[in-house]
């Protein structure tokens, strides 16, 4: 081994050094050569830490001053916990580091484990693992053949309700009284028992926009109160007298096709198998790794992990456990982290990789990440989102700003599978960001979210750019209170345009096509084309001087432009755009105070011709100063019906300054191998 690093010194400055990595390696070998040779002295590395710790002797004995390129064989590396890269990892602009397959091959990087051993016992499949035992290798996920499978639940499908508000206790120290909503509430008769296990149990429960996971602190059989060890962030009556939940990690409940259950005190795991599934043929993986990647900078020192890359990689089969007081609603499935995790990562790009089967988001740039790049990348079959980037909180530090990174033509869809929550792409608290020309799908909350400030108080996430994006079937009517594109805060500069979005619908209130929520200020939102929503096109809940032009709502069931609140400054400005519908009214929610500007707009009601403004005619309406200049007329679409919403040339609306736009070039873009069909149709 020694000679064979040894000789890589005869390699002139600069020159590529190329490392193997292969299921069939050893990690005490060079590397140097793809396969093992035939005296079995050497060849590739066994492991992606092996490689990592190969450049390093290399980097620290001189042996290689140019790039470095390590290319991984086909077949499944597990790792047990993820694999770290710090600073000592880094390469450089001129000599970049590149892990990435090798030509034509699939190498899958996978936090799990194998499950084998089954035995039939009448039908359930059953196996000992004694390192489960007594709670040692605990796991809260099963993916059979690449399919996420559900620890068993009461019901199957669908939902328990709740039967009421916990009643209030006294406090046997003050004599006040303990207000429980949090905590607790009351259960229908039979809905949840004394169950063997009752510690291992997990009750989701659905509010508005989150899901809270509770763990049972106590059951009080006779009242049928449950309560919890961790307090909700809201009431569980709040969103109505009879919440959704069930309840999971329940031995007794194993009675459908595809549940399993783990008994923590024996390590036994039973499941019952889908039609057509024997454990002869069908591969089920347990997690052992609570992600796969992880960059880490060290920012206290302004050191970073630089001039990374990672290509053509499958990074799968990571878990996440719900702790054991629960946990909390969190918006947006805060509380996940992520597959691929990165913090101080500086020039760095994720590209052309897939990551999948896994409990968590698929990629976080965390603190201090700038100028990284997430680039074609398919991220699906997820319990939470695709991509996150930034924090909840400001930077303190110069050095923890995260900024400037681009999240570009990636295909993220049916993620939120265990966290319906989550977000397809988030930002939090960065700013100089761009999401361009991602098809985001199959989420139950939200597509894109921007910000997480509410109110105007000054916030670190501004001049982000949501562009190109082909957002749609998203919410799926199990949540509520989500947009196809979600922001908030105040975010001069932020600029969302030319995405198509459509098909968003909520499970009560909400699914909109763009939502500024609370405190929103500052947005430029245009030439975007919105359609099949459920309570609007666009609602702004609070904010102020955003500007809303030239786009095209079409098609919500409810009501399709909404304004929520009040305020004493104008709201936005609306001007330019197409309003199409043929149900629900054209203005939802409050109308009164004239602080909002609207102009040269077109609105078009198909069905009756005749457009109501909040109760009013349009001279009504003109005379409180509002779209004096607009009208009220068909744009003459090609084929609104069928979606087709390009302009005929004698349409009325471009002589109120209109301007046509075309978004057929909105998600994925580049070879037909990565785009095929039609362009953002989701393809399997």
């Amino acid at each position: 081994m020694i000679a064979a690093l040894g000789c890589l010194t005869l390699h002139a400055a600069g020159e590529t050094v190329r490392l193997y990595v292969a299921p069939n390696g050893e990690d005490a070998w060079s590397g140097r050569i793809d396969a093992p040779d035939p005296s079995g002295q050497d060849g590739p590395l066994n492991t992606l830490a092996g490689a990592r710790n190969a450049v390093r002797r290399l980097r620290a004995e001189g042996a290689a001053t140019g790039p470095i390129t390590v290319l991984l064989r086909g077949g499944v590396y597990p790792v047990a916990e993820p694999v770290v890269f710090t600073p000592e990892d880094s390469g450089s602009a001129d000599a970049p580091v590149t892990y990435a397959a090798y030509p034509g091959e699939r190498p899958v990087i996978s936090g799990g484990r194998v499950i084998e051993g089954w035995r039939v016992e009448d039908g359930v499949w059953v196996v000992d693992l004694p390192e489960a035992a007594n709670g040692g290798w605990v796991f809260e996920s099963l993916w059979a053949d690449g399919s996420r499978r559900h620890p068993a639940r009461t019901p199957n499908e669908g939902f328990l309700f709740t039967a009421g508000r916990a009643p209030t206790l006294e406090d046997p120290e003050t004599g006040e009284a303990i207000d429980r909503g949090k905590t607790a509430f009351v259960y229908a008769p039979g809905d949840i028992q004394a169950w063997s296990r009752l510690q291992d149990a997990i009750v989701n429960v659905y509010h508005s926009w989150d899901v809270s996971y509770g763990r049972i602190a106590s059951l009080d059989e006779a009242a049928r109160v449950v309560t919890f060890k961790t307090p909700a962030l809201w009431e569980f009556e709040r969103w109505g007298p009879r919440q959704r939940y069930f309840v999971e990690n329940v031995a007794e409940a194993l009675d459908a096709p595809g549940e399993w259950s783990l008994n923590r005190e024996t390590g036994e795991l039973r499941y019952l198998p889908m039609p057509g599934e024997s454990p002869d043929t069908t591969t089920i993986v347990a997690p052992v790794a609570s992600g796969v990647i992880a960059l880490e900078g060290d920012l206290a020192n302004g050191r970073f992990v630089e001039h990374l890359r990672f290509a053509d990689l499958t990074l799968a089969h990571a878990g996440f456990l719900i702790p054991p007081d629960g946990m909390p609603d969190f918006q947006a499935a805060y509380a996940v982290p992520a597959v691929f995790m990165a913090d101080g990562a500086r020039n760095c790009a994720i590209e052309g990789c897939t990551i999948t089967e896994s409990d968590l988001y698929g990629v976080w740039l965390r603190l201090g990440c700038q100028d990284n790049r997430v680039f074609q990348n398919r991220l699906h079959r997820l319990g939470a989102g695709g991509v996150r980037i930034g924090e909840g909180r400001s930077p303190e530090t110069e050095h923890e700003a995260t900024e400037r990174n681009e999240v570009d033509n990636n295909w993220i869809h049916d993620g939120g599978l265990r966290f319906p929550s989550a977000v397809g792409v988030w930002i939090g608290r960065s700013s100089y960001n761009r999401v361009t020309h991602n098809e985001i799908s199959d989420l139950y909350y939200t597509g894109v979210s921007v910000g997480w400030s509410w109110g105007y108080a000054p916030s670190s996430a501004h001049h982000n750019v949501i562009a190109w994006n082909h957002i749609h079937d998203i919410g799926k009517r199990l949540l509520s209170d989500m947009g196809g594109i979600y922001l908030l805060g105040d975010a001069p500069g932020t600029v969302v345009r030319y995405n198509h979005i459509h098909d968003v619908y909520a499970y009560t209130y909400g699914g909109w096509g763009i939502y500024p929520d609370e405190g929103s200020t500052g947005l430029l939102i245009e030439k975007n084309l919105v359609y099949n929503t459920k309570t609007g096109g666009f609602h702004q809940h609070y904010g102020r001087d955003n500007v809303v032009r030239n786009n095209i709502f079409a098609f919500a069931e409810v009501g399709q432009l909404q304004r929520s609140r009040e305020e004493d400054h104008l709201s936005f400005i609306f001007e330019r755009n197409i309003v199409y519908y043929n149900e629900g009214v054209l203005l939802h929610g409050t109308w009164e105070n004239d602080n909002w500007r609207m102009d040269y707009n077109c609105y078009w009601d198909a069905d009756f011709g005749d457009v109501d403004f909040n109760g009013q005619s349009l001279d009504a309406w003109r005379a409180r100063g509002h779209d004096v200049n607009s009208i009220v007329a068909d744009p003459l679409f090609v084929d609104p019906q069928g979606y087709d919403f390009r302009l005929r040339p004698e349409s009325p609306v471009f002589a109120l300054g209109f301007e046509a736009f075309d978004v057929g070039e909105a998600g994925l873009y580049g070879p037909a191998s990565w785009v095929a069909g039609p362009r953002g149709v989701a393809r399997d």
